[in-house]
């Protein structure tokens, strides 16, 4: 684990996002909030926020941080069938909080899936990504919205 300890304590916040992609059946069955399994978007928000929280458990070498806030945001596009994800997370700390919110985005993602695969398996999970972070030696980067998904 890296050696953080001599670091100052700012405020970190980092955004990811994650994308589904949804066959039309599970589109129709998110859109009417039938599910088999119950609230979709409900579940996968609790998923995200606990993901974010446990990510030190999860990914290797990293640090345990005491997390401020926890957001997910979900929105529908291409005519619902495709869900956008993102998580957003914030703390007061010695290092970045990049990995909680791509943990945060990816594990809200695979919740959805779950919750919808009893309708259908050609559910797609991609283009997870750090959309922004902010705080630290770095300094903020924010994804640009031009095509190629180059960073400034």
């Amino acid at each position: 684990m890296v050696d953080v300890g001599a670091k100052p304590v700012t405020a970190r916040s980092a955004t990811a996002r994650a994308l589904v992609r949804l066959p039309a059946v599970c589109a129709r069955a998110l859109q009417a909030a039938r599910s088999p399994k119950g609230d979709v978007l409900g579940t996968a928000r609790l998923a995200g926020i606990q993901a974010a929280k446990r990510t030190a458990g999860l990914i290797p070498l990293c640090h345990v941080l005491p997390l401020d806030a926890v957001e997910l945001a979900f929105a529908s596009r291409a005519r619902g069938r495709v869900l956008a994800i993102q998580c957003t997370v914030r703390c007061r700390g010695a290092t970045g909080v990049e990995m909680e919110a791509l943990t945060g985005a990816t594990i809200a993602a695979l919740t959805v899936y779950d919750m919808l695969k009893a309708l259908s398996h050609d559910i797609r999970i991609d283009g997870v990504e750090l959309l922004a972070k902010s705080g630290g030696r770095s300094g903020d980067i924010r994804r640009r919205a031009a095509a190629g998904g180059r960073r400034r």
